[in-house]
């Protein structure tokens, strides 16, 4: 799905599906009381965020997954695969599992560190285990009780925010924005916080500030781009590719984890060729085109830039020291 214009502000539609938010909020509470969570042998970093849609939550954990391999852990991701057919648990093979299999996400993290998917966290920490993980690292479940999180770490994109405010459906609110920042252990806010989130943050929990950029911008400037993407908020795309000194021609929005038809490829790329210019997407709508298309396609890919990396270290050396009083 697309965040619909309205969650965006307060209006007669957010105040007729506040009814529904609370219900939304009254199961949730429920699946807390019913879930005795699992602790698993490694220490658990959760990656997550507060709103639906894209705060920024895969680029952060593939850079840590990066810095834990590194300093010669063997760190595994684990997510739920979210638009993948696969239920789980697995080990991510990525010569055998395509986006359809496992979705696009866990694709990504699997270039990176070994990746297990599984709608049941918990049976996905026992398989990382039985594979001598070191650690773990979720990239989303941050409202999913079923886990014992060692480190969990609130995602926030500085530009949205939290948009209204409100919880789903009347807002893009996983939960109230008070209860994930009283369970968070440490905020990232990617870009300026423009709505002065972070002030509502408890003063004892840290901040990390950092920034999404191009990683490959150079090859990008002064060129024409048809440019495409089925992420949560495409207009950041777009933002990155102008950034990166592009001449967007056409922009074409899909769906979130949209996935394309052969159909709709052939008509970007005839679209494209008919006003000379270049196809362009990002890298997790890069995994759910069709094979045969991907050499004529073109892919901005981004990191997260840390504003003071030693801080991020030092939260890992933290973080791993938990997983020394699990042995």
């Amino acid at each position: 799905m697309r965040a619909p214009r309205f969650w965006q502000s307060n209006g007669l539609i957010t105040l007729a599906l506040k009814p529904l938010s609370y219900g939304w909020q009254a199961a949730a509470c429920l699946r807390h009381l019913a879930t005795k969570p699992y602790a698993a042998p490694m220490p658990v970093l959760c990656i997550g965020n507060v709103v639906a849609g894209g705060a920024g939550k895969t680029p952060v954990a593939l850079d840590l997954l990066q810095r834990l391999r590194h300093r010669g852990d063997k760190p595994f991701a684990l997510t739920r695969g979210y638009g993948g057919q696969q239920p789980g648990p697995l080990l991510i093979d990525r010569q055998h599992h395509t986006a359809v299999d496992v979705g696009d996400e866990a694709l990504l993290l699997a270039a990176v560190a070994p990746t297990v998917v599984a709608r049941n966290r918990a049976e996905g920490a026992r398989l990382a285990a039985a594979h001598s993980a070191s650690a773990l690292i979720l990239d989303d479940g941050f409202q999913n009780p079923s886990l014992v999180k060692d480190l969990s770490l609130l995602v926030i994109d500085g530009a949205y925010g939290v948009g209204n405010g409100q919880i789903m459906p009347a807002g893009p609110l996983r939960e109230s924005l008070s209860s994930a920042l009283n369970r968070c252990h440490a905020m990232i806010m990617i870009g300026d916080d423009v709505h002065r989130i972070a002030s509502a943050l408890p003063q004892a929990k840290p901040i990390l500030q950092a920034r999404l950029i191009p990683d490959n911008a150079a090859t990008f400037s002064g060129q024409r781009f048809l440019a495409f993407a089925g992420i949560g908020r495409p207009e950041k795309f777009a933002a990155s590719l102008r950034d990166a000194g592009a001449e967007i021609i056409a922009f074409r929005a899909f769906a979130d984890h949209h996935p394309y038809q052969e159909a709709e490829i052939a008509h970007l790329i005839a679209d494209a060729a008919a006003n000379k210019a270049q196809l362009v997407t990002t890298a997790k709508d890069y995994v759910r085109l069709p094979s045969q298309f991907r050499d004529q396609i073109r892919v901005l890919r981004v990191k997260i830039v840390w504003d003071n990396a030693q801080e991020v270290e030092n939260l890992l050396n933290s973080f791993l020291a938990k997983g020394l009083t699990k042995k």
